[in-house]
């Protein structure tokens, strides 16, 4: 069975994914480093290189091949994969795979993003809090649709990263 983890950016799918593959003993991927490495290059660099619509046909083409090839993995999604190309579907159409939504709060996702917005392309741009709880909010408002299709919900609020593995390991075994 693959685990795939999806949500917000700054949800903490990344960081989940390698807790919960410790706890359970099995492998870790995390999708934005699997285009990376197929890609050779780094996610900023394909949409300046070849736009949006290329990298989202890359993202649903790599994710096939994950479900496709891997099994007993933890996989991380970005934050829009389950919007875009029918991925959803896919995910939900995979019968290996379990689907968790890690839901977190638009005031938690402000304070968790702010301070690392540098680090990440799609809000390095806002200078502001109030800016970018607009932003967000406008964000899980396209998003909640495909999120929700998810199997399982996991809210990450007032968790650490071992409190929500082991919840989902609990929900799940």
């Amino acid at each position: 069975m693959n685990i795939v983890l999806l949500g917000y950016m700054g949800c903490g799918k990344s960081s989940i994914a390698k807790e919960l593959a410790s706890q359970l003993g099995m492998n870790s991927l995390d999708l934005d480093h699997y285009i990376e490495d197929q890609e050779k290059k780094s996610i900023a660099q394909i949409f300046k290189d070849h736009g949006e619509i290329y990298f989202r046909k890359k993202e649903s083409q790599y994710l096939k091949q994950l479900l496709e090839t891997y099994t007993n993995h933890i996989i991380s999604l970005g934050g829009g994969t389950p919007c875009f190309a029918g991925n959803m579907e896919l995910i939900k159409n995979d019968a290996t795979s379990k689907s968790i939504y890690l839901k977190t709060s638009l005031e938690e996702l402000v304070n968790r993003l702010f301070t690392e917005k540098e680090h990440r392309p799609l809000i390095a741009h806002i200078s502001s809090k109030e800016d970018l709880k607009d932003f967000i909010r406008k964000h899980l408002f396209e998003r909640s649709f495909y999120y929700n299709q998810a199997e399982h919900m996991v809210s990450t609020d007032a968790k650490n990263v071992k409190e929500i593995a082991l919840e989902i390991k609990e929900l799940l075994f």
